[in-house]
């Protein structure tokens, strides 16, 4: 909702707030003109009181209305937000594939290991850009509840860490802390995607002197598993609304790390459609732990 419209309706409010307040008092003058002595009294705590329980009603329809404008006014700042950062997400493994290509073209006396190395750094960027649009794509099936799930027995320890595994040869170095021979019955497209999510989301902002750890233990019917970095943690101001969509922390003008707002998000539904809880925690002695829990059986 645009600003002007607030504007108008914080003036609107005031307007009817204080005609009200005008009504009332001209009404009980009339009441001290036209009522008996006797009966006055009680006429005057008549008319206060029903125009105090109007009163009320007044007020809570106007917070209520307020408090969906300042809504509608965050997620428009986000959508921005979201458009902005998926127009730079889109243009730059556009144009490093485009450069790539064009130097293959125009320099063709470069020797096999250049080549082997633009080629190596254009399929990066390539799945860079497919990791975006299947992150897109995975958040409009959820909104639209078409994602069907399919549980099958896995070797969780031994998926999990391949995954990961996958995922650091072409990001960074990872530890773990994965207990051995865990099974359940889980969606494998869940777990990746969410483990994905959560590695990319500790890559972006626990900073590059930082640990990754990639754990799993099972405490009874209980599997525990995450990811924790020894970052600097999400800022208090955060914490209630990192799962929401189009979230990044800071400002999309200045904002150095790269994605959409919508990796956290993502994880949050799946693991809500999958059954189980996600938390985040305060990692020690510092960073972020995004916590879950999986009841097995």
């Amino acid at each position: 909702m645009k600003r002007q419209t607030a504007i108008f309706f914080y003036v609107l409010s005031a307007y009817v707030v204080l005609q009200f307040v005008w009504w009332g008092y001209h009404l009980i003058e009339l009441s001290n003109e036209i009522a008996d002595q006797e009966n006055q009294p009680d006429r005057i705590l008549m008319i206060i009181g029903e125009g105090s329980v109007f009163f009320l009603i007044l007020l809570l329809g106007l917070w209520k209305i307020r408090s969906s404008i300042q809504k509608d006014i965050k997620l428009s700042q986000r959508q921005s937000n979201f458009l902005l950062s998926v127009t730079h997400e889109l243009k730059t493994p556009l144009a490093s594939n485009k450069l790539y290509l064009q130097t293959l073209l125009k320099r063709t006396n470069l020797d096999r290991e250049k080549q082997e190395e633009l080629l190596d750094q254009a399929i990066k960027e390539n799945k860079r850009l497919e990791s975006m649009i299947e992150n897109i794509l995975t958040a409009t099936r959820l909104e639209n509840h078409r994602l069907k799930l399919q549980f099958e027995t896995i070797n969780l320890s031994e998926f999990i860490e391949q995954v990961s595994n996958n995922w650091a040869s072409q990001r960074r170095p990872l530890t773990f802390e994965i207990e051995e021979k865990i099974e359940s019955r889980v969606d494998a497209f869940v777990i990746e995607t969410v483990l994905l999510n959560l590695l990319d989301n500790a890559q972006k902002y626990a900073g590059i002197d930082s640990t990754i750890t990639v754990y799993l233990k099972q405490e009874n019917n209980k599997i525990i598993w995450g990811v924790k970095d020894t970052g600097q943690g999400v800022p208090e101001k955060f914490k209630s609304t990192i799962f929401e969509k189009f979230v990044r922390v800071g400002n999309e003008e200045t904002r150095l790390e790269k994605g959409t707002g919508l990796g956290l998000y993502i994880v949050k539904q799946l693991i809500d459609a999958h059954g189980d809880t996600i938390q985040y925690e305060r990692n020690s002695p510092s960073g972020a732990n995004f916590k879950i829990t999986h009841i097995d059986g």
